[in-house]
Parts: structure tokens; sequence; C-alpha cells
């Protein structure tokens, strides 16, 4: 009886399944409609998309940089350091990277240099984003505010007027828009950090995907350079105090010595020797802070990140975007999936809802 039983459910899990496939194939030509919007809808959108150029550069910090402390400092101040989050600095070390790209003192450095593009001869590149083009209904969606926008008084809209303490509205969505252009990502097994840019110019996206490495660089050099750079320059005020306390000092006992060259006295000789055991201390106190100076120096030098740049950037002969066939091919399966769920099941839904509908009144 049990294998009876099995048998009779899978004659009616075949016989559902063959009156799918019939229904669907009696309607095939509707099939073959929705098909063709669906081509029809990509070819639209793939063509109203403008054409993006992908940069990466690839780069990887020097392993010594997963001991030193100043990278958990770079993370505490941009909110990422978490002593309790028993991560240790190498985790820090490569989750730095993209926080530190987003973030608005960051973008603002970004959006203040000058880019070299196909068309112009220099721009910069918060100007430079108002040139790109976007989709047509990109406009439609923002035409409400367009219209509103009229009647308000124009803001001063320049990267020269930015207060970063006061951002107005069109300089924070220049801002967003670079953050949505510009990407980094970290990879924990390999070490790796991975800059890209997309932009429509591709001589732009190179110069910017280079600028931002470089700037990423800066960035992380001068804070963990930053402490040993205080100490050198107040090492070096020091030795310029010293170096003249010296100088005096080796004056004093020179015109003392030649104004009594020919004078044996006691208070002489007194006076003498004082000047001498003055110009000595002198000596060795700028002696010594000149070796401290050096060894600050070697600090410094020792603090400094050293990144190698993997895959540099060049710029790209190709888009890599939009891909037109693969937005076609989504858009027909879409519409196929679409019209079949509304043949299997939506024509007869509705039916009985008429039904329903009719019987109730």
């Amino acid at each position: 009886m049990a294998e009876e039983s099995k048998i009779q459910k899978k004659e009616v899990k075949e016989i559902d399944l063959t009156v799918l496939f019939q229904k669907l194939y009696a309607h095939r030509k509707k099939l073959y409609k929705a098909a063709g919007i669906g081509l029809l809808a990509g070819l639209v959108i793939g063509f109203s998309l403008p054409k993006t150029y992908q940069v990466d550069v690839s780069l990887s910090p020097e392993s010594g940089m997963n001991g030193t402390s100043g990278l958990s400092g770079i993370a505490s101040m941009f909110g990422l350091g978490n002593g309790s989050s028993g991560f240790g600095e190498d985790a820090l070390t490569f989750n730095m990277f993209p926080e530190i790209v987003k973030t608005n003192p960051f973008a603002l450095e970004m959006l203040q240099i000058p880019i070299q593009t196909q068309k112009e001869k220099q721009i910069l590149l918060y100007d430079y984003l108002d040139t790109e083009k976007r989709p047509w209904w990109s406009y439609i969606a923002q035409a409400p505010g367009m219209i509103l926008s009229l009647f308000k008084e124009k803001e001063a809209d320049t990267v020269r007027t930015i207060d970063p303490f006061h951002l107005t509205p069109a300089q924070t969505g220049h801002i967003e828009r670079l953050k949505k252009v510009l990407k980094v990502e970290t990879d924990k097994k390999t070490n790796m950090t991975k800059v890209s840019v997309s932009l429509q110019d591709p001589l732009a996206a190179a110069v910017v995907a280079d600028s931002a490495v470089h700037k990423l660089q800066e960035y992380i050099t001068d804070y963990r350079t930053r402490k040993a750079k205080q100490d050198y320059d107040f090492q070096l005020s020091l030795c310029e105090q010293y170096k003249k306390e010296y100088f005096e000092a080796q004056q004093a006992y020179a015109r003392f010595a030649d104004a009594n060259r020919n004078v044996i006295l006691q208070t002489v000789t007194t006076e003498k020797e004082r000047l001498q055991k003055n110009l000595s201390l002198a000596e060795q106190i700028y002696s010594q802070s000149m070796g401290q100076l050096q060894v600050l120096r070697g600090k410094v030098q020792e603090a400094k990140p050293v990144f190698a740049v993997v895959e540099p950037a060049t710029v790209p002969l190709a888009p890599s975007s939009p891909r037109k066939m693969m937005i076609m091919v989504g858009f027909a399966i879409l519409a196929l999936l679409l019209e079949s769920v509304w043949i299997l099941f939506g024509e007869d839904t509705c039916r009985q809802l008429k039904r329903t509908l009719k019987k109730e009144d």
C-alpha cells in the first residue's frame, strides 16, 4: 500500500508539471512577446546608462606595519579602535584603509586635486563631477527639487568656499558622489589593498586612482610620523639653543684669553679656567643633543610606512560598464518569469476574484 501511494504521488507530480508546461506552450506567443518587450527595455536602459571606466590599483604594506602602535592610533582617530573587540593591530591595519577613504576630511582633500581629462586640459575633481552624464530617469526624479531650487537663493558652490564644519547640500552631494566612485577594499588573507575608481573619463579615472593612493599614503604617513616629528622638531630647537650657547661660550673664552694673554694674575687664571669649563660643558651638551637629534631622525624615518604598488594605475582602453548584453538578457529573463507566473497563477487568481465579487454583488 505504501509503495502504491508513493507511485500515485509521483504520477500526480509528473501530471502537474506536464500540465504546467502545456499551459506555457499554449501561451508561447505571449512569452515571445514578453521576451521581446524585455529585450527592448534592456536595450533602452543599456544605451541610457553612460559608459564608465574602472581603474584598479593594488598595493601591499610592509609587514612591519602590523606591529606598530601608530596604526591603532589612526584607527582610534576615525572611531575604529576598540580595545575590547578582541582584534589585534593586524585587523586594524587591514580594516582602516576603506574607513579612512569614507571620511569627509579625506574626501574634501580629494575633491581639491587637479585632474587631467581627455576633453579638458586641467580641472578640479570637484568641478569634474558636475560634468559627468546621468541617465534620463534621474533628471525626472530630480525635477521637483530642481523646480524648487529656482525659487531659492543660489548658494556658493565651489571647492574654495568649503567650510568643513558647515557643508552646503551641494557640497555634501559631491562628497557622497565621490564616495560612490572611489572604493577601497582590503584582503586580510593576502594583506592586499585594492583602490578602485569608476569615472566616465578614462584618463580622469587613472589620475584620480593614482592620486587617491598617494593621498592615502600621505594621510597614514603623516599620522604615524607626527609624534616622531614633534620630538624631532623639539630636539632640533634645543640643538639650536645649545649651539648658540656653545658659540657664545667660545667667543667669551676667546675674547678673555686674547685680552689677558700676558697677564699673570690669580684672578685672571681663575676666570680663564671658569670660562674654559663653561666652554667644555657647552660643547658636551651640544654634542649630546646632536646625537639625540640623529637618533630621533632615524625614528622619523623608521615610522614611515612603506607601500609596494603591485598593480599601478593605467588608463583603461575599454569601458567596464554598462554591459548592454547582460542587461538585455537579464530583462528578457525577468519578463519571461513574470509572464510565466501570470499565465500559470495570475490569470486564474484574477478570474476567481472576479467570480467572487460578482457573487457578492
